[in-house]
């Protein structure tokens, strides 16, 4: 039996029978935005059956309001409104590209009502609202100096701040996004500079002053350096009738909008080397930091040489070479066959010593002094010539 109240009793917190228990979860919030900017406001409601979200905005003074209620793609399709009906409603609107004129207030209705929309009858549950201010203000003035440095050796970027929506809390640079934390101050001012004192490769991008302000407000400035280009590896090999690829870098800001590749003669002259030949010879990759040519089927002859990367930018070009070392397909037998040589010459040297060697030998052992022994056929011929006397 208490198991059948326990189900009942989670069946009635599951689907009440009450259809006014609607009510928000989350309001939207008040929001101050900069001309050209964006906002966005959410709303969730909760309620059985699930309740029906709408937005709408109020202009004007409290006595003399102006209601309009707001669809997805008014105001030339800068608003847009997303809502979900799951386990509660869920709306939210966003308002783009700012103007002065969408300064106002903006309020979140929901109600469960089933005449909720019947213009004939009046609706038993009253509409639940939820307002939040939005405030469009201009964008704030910050003049800075210079505009832009190009191809210089050092530089002083200062930024002033002359109509800050609010207090400044906080000011520091930026250099491609990155906070420069040496930059960082503390203090309201609205005139902050930043010193660089040597620019090289690795100094070029683009600055921000930053100015934590209700909204916050920042400048850019970019900083120019003449394209730094080097090559991956300033020498390269292949094998005859392979392929062979060499890469060329490029570092700094900007990076180089056009790359080119040289074929270098002897003599000097510098002859352009075409993407997509008609024989496919050459093939060419580039990406605004990185460039690479790639040779397919080398010549011993033709492709061994000097090959030279250039890059250009608004600012100048920069180029570097790279040498390239062709070998013939037999290259690697030569190592084989000086291993070979080495033992033929060796084996030679022995045989020769060794040849040399025996006669030397022999004319030490008779040299040793020792007397050579009498044969036993001289004695017996001596004994044969006795008998033959005694006979006659």
């Amino acid at each position: 039996m208490k198991l059948l109240w326990g189900i009942s009793a989670l069946l009635l917190y599951i689907h009440p029978t009450d259809s006014g228990t609607a009510g928000f979860i989350k309001s939207p919030l008040s929001q101050m935005k900069v001309i050209g900017g964006s906002a966005e406001l959410h709303c969730e409601v909760v309620g059985y059956p699930l309740p029906e979200v709408q937005w709408w905005f109020i202009e004007g003074e409290e006595h003399d309001e102006t209601l309009t209620q707001l669809f997805d793609g008014a105001r030339e399709d800068h608003v847009h409104i997303n809502a979900t009906y799951i386990a509660h409603a869920t709306s939210s609107i966003r308002l783009s590209n700012l103007t002065l004129n969408d300064t106002g207030t903006y309020e979140c209705r929901a109600s469960n009502d089933p005449d909720r929309n019947e213009l004939k009858k009046s609706p038993k549950i009253k509409w639940i609202r939820s307002q939040a201010n939005v405030i469009v203000i201009e964008l704030p003035v910050i003049t800075a100096n210079p505009p832009e440095v190009s191809n210089l050796t050092s530089a002083v970027l200062t930024c002033n701040l002359t109509n800050p929506a609010s207090t400044v809390k906080e000011s520091h640079w930026t250099k491609n996004g990155k906070v420069l934390e040496n930059s960082r101050t503390a203090s309201g001012a609205l005139y902050i500079e930043l010193v660089l004192n040597k620019i090289d490769v690795n100094s070029g991008g683009k600055y921000e002053c930053v100015f934590l302000t209700d909204p916050v407000a920042k400048k850019e400035i970019e900083v120019k350096t003449a394209p730094h280009v080097a090559a991956y590896k300033h020498s390269e090999h292949g094998n005859e009738k392979d392929k062979a690829s060499m890469v060329c870098l490029s570092h700094g800001y900007p990076y180089p909008t056009d790359w080119s590749w040289f074929k270098v003669e002897t003599d000097g002259t510098k002859v352009p080397i075409i993407n997509g030949t008609t024989d496919n010879k050459y093939e060419i990759k580039s990406t605004p930091n990185r460039t690479t040519l790639v040779v397919q089927d080398l010549d011993i002859t033709q492709d061994m040489g000097d090959y030279m990367c250039a890059g250009t930018s608004d600012i100048g070009t920069n180029f570097d070479k790279i040498q390239l070392r062709v070998r013939s397909r037999l290259a690697a037998l030569w190592p084989f066959l000086g291993i070979v040589a080495e033992v033929i010459i060796l084996v030679t040297i022995i045989f020769i010593y060794e040849k040399r060697r025996k006669p030397d030998e022999v004319n030490d052992d008779d040299d040793s002094g020792s007397a050579p022994l009498k044969s036993n056929a001289a004695t017996n011929h001596k004994d044969k010539n006795v008998r033959q006397r005694n006979s006659n």
